[in-house]
């Protein structure tokens, strides 16, 4: 999975389905997710697009993509964000809502 910077961020966005993990180093939650969206990445390899947003390191663009607390998922579909998750959940939600983009 790819860790992502503003420009990384939006050539993965891009794809015909992306999950995009934003999170920090200090949170607690995002250390629980991060497990189970790797695991998800090899499950859909070269299916969904992963990448990670560090909200410490680009927090401008953390502000534009409305993150308000993490860790939030965010799925895109053709470009264009079509759903999100915040807070910590256990893998089976996160799969539903990959499912569903498929």
């Amino acid at each position: 999975m790819e860790e992502l910077d503003g420009a990384g961020f939006d050539r993965i966005s891009q794809n015909k389905v992306a999950v995009i993990d934003v999170w920090a180093p200090w949170c607690g939650p995002c250390r629980m997710v991060s497990p189970i969206v790797e695991r998800l990445s090899t499950r859909y390899n070269g299916k969904v697009q992963f990448g990670k947003l560090n909200s410490d390191d680009h927090g401008e663009k953390a502000g534009q993509l409305g993150i308000m607390s993490i860790p939030t998922l965010l799925f895109y579909k053709e470009g264009k964000l079509v759903d999100r998750i915040v807070g910590a959940y256990p893998e089976e939600v996160i799969d539903e809502h990959i499912r569903k983009l498929l």
